[in-house]
């Protein structure tokens, strides 16, 4: 569960004044004067007052908050929890509301009697309360408490998890949009919310929130066989392929030990320093599909019901529309290169990601993450897929008005029909165009993108599982020879967490909000467990993810990685879409003397990886090299773009630096969210040109920075990479762009 320590700070308080209390002998020694008078309600006395509550009361005191002990004392109820400070969003069931939930439970033949008294074996018992209690209280440390004023956007989930370490959404009604219902089911009185205390705020809840701990694989199962849901199709299509145990795995138990057992001190890591970097609590597993609805299929298959469609017809559908030409086309639907697994795990990402973090606004150029409501410029994000490596492309805009799949709009880049000769737009917005089709394709329109649907309909539905989340789509979503081809004619960015799935799926990147207590801006990964699938880090290295809310740090997205020590590791890298010659680069922030240098390798062995250049001196930017006690010109050849006089000049600048390896920083983001300073102009902030090779999008590439410095507490940064192809950086006809 999230937050122990911070509920045994909580104890040792509550101890304290137990002994205080205790030791009356002693009282006229204890100053007062700096003592606080409760004279409003916490969320407990204020559930106290209030008899509709008296049912939920009795269970948080009850309920607690943790089964560890704590040497000879457990540790304490949650009604404890509610009546110290700290800031609590407490989902309150009323009497009505618990009953109604104890007669489901006996519908079900979960109980017999619809009863505290119908409960027989305690662990059962304990088991409803914990569920009751757990689900209803958000924990939000020495952040925040949640008003329907603040509650996330509908559809989108609270960005803190519960004490059950569940994700709530919020649904917003679409006739009253006053209506709120948490988990799309379980709906706010429109009366009663708000309710304000010293330590929080209190919602009243006609009924229980109980979310299902179904997973993934539990679900499709459970569609199939009660013939109900709004993606039985999908479910055919996924069992038939053998993902069900795939999709049953929630978490990596061995982590779990691991955690306790080397915690509170795993190397350099300490949990009461939050600048050491806290290991994550847990390793759990996610997965993201985009699915198309039962409805969709129906349309595509005239004449067919969701009843009867088999992955027979699927299959034959996608052979008739000449998808993944080349894939076996047999009933081996296990088999990676069978045209129904090709086509079903393209639509499966193998990490858990929320709504509002498919695409991350953050800082891209004109945009507040903190108080703008409007995107401003493009923005994308690249994931790669299970089953055979494959990129899908996740983008969101102003003008599209949603989040998109594999959407290619022409951009207002600067470039092209948008250049200084012609049109002279560069600001980065959709046209009103889209790119032309090329190679085979599946429909007319495939380079407007398949919109990842936001809806409250019944046909529309986002199920939220124990480990991963289902969005609707209701166009065919297929990796066609055209999305390979539209995603090489175009600049790739990875943000290093991209390519992690446990820092999606454990909740670590990129937070829309400050932590609660102990959940640190910094993270620590050890070198005596693979915490990453895609990262293997070698004794010597102490490597941190710093999230960067609120830092202003010239980063994309704000978070980087932070490498100390005698270091050394490899990166799994991303595939490249289509078989050709790309460059890979790096994004270095060398405005620090405490940067180092390394020596980089690159290959598809990952075991006899060959150096690639002369070490990467990171203490180099674009026009000083930074020693320690004195600063060198640089050879890179930055020139600040407001001091050339026209294009001509800046892209001759270009050139030059490309000649050294070197690159300015993109447009696309300042340091500052909403700032007009971009990372452009910038000299501190540089791409490394790595790489230039042909690469093979069937073979796995790897990436490996080891240190060649002495000093272990030189630093190896690293942000985001790119991918880009020859047709995009020496393109003779349009260059590519500065973005």
């Amino acid at each position: 569960m999230k937050n122990i320590k911070r509920y045994y700070s909580m104890l040792a308080g509550l101890l304290a004044l137990v002994m205080a209390s205790v030791n009356t002998g002693c009282t006229e020694d204890i100053d007062t004067s700096n003592r606080y008078t409760f004279t409003e309600y916490t969320v407990l006395s204020y559930l106290e007052e209030h008899p509709e509550y008296s049912e939920y009361v009795e269970l948080l005191k009850q309920v607690k908050i943790s089964d560890v002990k704590i040497g000879t004392l457990e540790s304490s109820t949650v009604a404890q929890l509610l009546s110290a400070r700290g800031n609590f969003t407490c989902f309150a069931p009323t009497n009505d509301a618990i009953q109604l939930y104890l007669d489901t439970l006996q519908r079900k033949g979960i109980i017999t009697e619809a009863s505290w008294e119908g409960l027989q074996a305690s662990e059962s018992l304990d088991s409803i309360r914990k569920v009751i209690v757990y689900n209803s209280i958000i924990d939000g440390g020495d952040v925040t408490f949640y008003e329907t004023s603040t509650f996330p956007k509908s559809g989108n989930e609270f960005h803190i998890a519960n004490l059950n370490d569940r994700k709530l959404s919020v649904i917003r009604g679409t006739v009253n949009s006053d209506s709120i219902y948490i988990n799309g089911e379980y709906p706010i009185s429109l009366q009663n919310r708000d309710i304000e205390a010293i330590n929080g705020r209190i919602h009243e809840m006609a009924q229980v929130i109980a979310p299902s701990n179904d997973t993934m694989a539990d679900i499709f199962r459970k569609w199939i066989q009660e013939n109900e849901g709004h993606y039985r199709v999908m479910a055919k299509l996924i069992l038939a392929c053998g993902l069900g145990d795939t999709l049953s795995k929630v978490r990596d138990e061995n982590w779990e030990t691991y955690w306790l057992t080397k915690s509170p001190n795993i190397g350099d890591f300490d949990k009461n320093n939050p600048q050491s970097g806290i290991p994550p609590e847990h390793r759990k597993y996610g997965f993201t599909i985009f699915a198309e609805t039962d409805e969709t299929w129906e349309s595509l298959l005239p004449g067919k019901t969701v009843e009867s469609i088999t992955v027979e017809d699927v299959k034959n559908y996608l052979v008739e529309h000449n998808a993944y030409e080349g894939a076996s086309t047999d009933e081996n639907y296990k088999d990676p290169n069978n045209i129904v697994n090709q086509f079903v795990t393209y639509h499966i990402l193998p990490m858990r990601i929320s709504r509002d973090k498919l695409v991350v606004h953050y800082n891209e150029k004109g945009y507040n993450y903190a108080s703008s409501r409007n995107y401003t410029i493009a923005t994308a994000e690249y994931y790669t897929t299970m089953g055979k490596p494959r990129l899908l492309k996740v983008y969101e805009s102003f003008e599209s008005q949603g989040i998109y799949l594999n959407r290619f709009p022409i951009l207002r880049n600067g470039r092209g029909r948008f250049s200084p000769e012609e049109e002279n737009i560069n600001d980065y917005r959709e046209s009103g165009d889209f790119c032309e089709i090329r190679g085979t394709y599946m429909r007319e329109d495939e380079n407007e993108g398949v919109k990842v649907e936001n809806s409250t309909e019944a046909n529309l539905t986002t199920e939220s599982t124990l480990n991963g989340i289902i969005y609707p789509i209701q166009k065919v979503l297929v990796y066609t020879d055209n999305v390979q081809t539209q995603l090489q004619r175009q600049r790739i960015r990875f943000d290093l967490a991209s390519i992690l799935p446990e820092m999606m799926s454990n909740d670590i990147r990129r937070p829309l909000e400050a932590y609660p207590t102990l959940h640190a801006s910094y993270r620590g990964f050890p070198t005596d467990y693979q915490y990453f699938d895609n990262i293997e880090i070698k004794e010597g290295s102490r490597f941190y993810y710093l999230n960067g809310l609120g830092k202003n740090w010239y980063n994309w997205q704000g978070d980087e990685f932070n490498i100390i020590g005698r270091y050394e590791f490899i990166i799994k890298l991303p595939p490249v879409p289509k078989e050709g010659n790309y460059e890979l680069r790096l994004a270095v922030q060398s405005n620090s003397n405490l940067r180092g240098m390394c020596q980089v390798y690159w290959g598809p062995d990952k075991q006899n990886l060959p150096a690639i250049g002369i070490p990467l001196d990171m203490r180099m930017g674009g026009q000083y090299r930074r020693l320690t006690n004195t600063t060198q010109p640089s050879i890179v050849g930055w020139v600040a773009d407001s001091q050339l006089d026209g294009q001509e000049a800046i892209d001759e600048v270009d050139k030059m630096m490309r000649n050294n390896g070197f690159m300015k920083g993109p447009e696309h983001f300042s340091p500052t969210p909403g700032s007009s300073t971009t990372a452009r102009q910038l000299a501190d902030h540089t791409r490394r040109i790595m790489v230039s090779a042909h690469m093979d999008p069937d073979k796995t590439y790897y990436l490996k920075f080891k240190s060649v410095l002495d000093d272990e507490l030189k630093q190896f940064f690293i942000d985001y990479i790119e991918y880009c192809a020859k047709e995009v950086y020496d393109n003779p006809v349009e260059s590519e762009d500065i973005w």
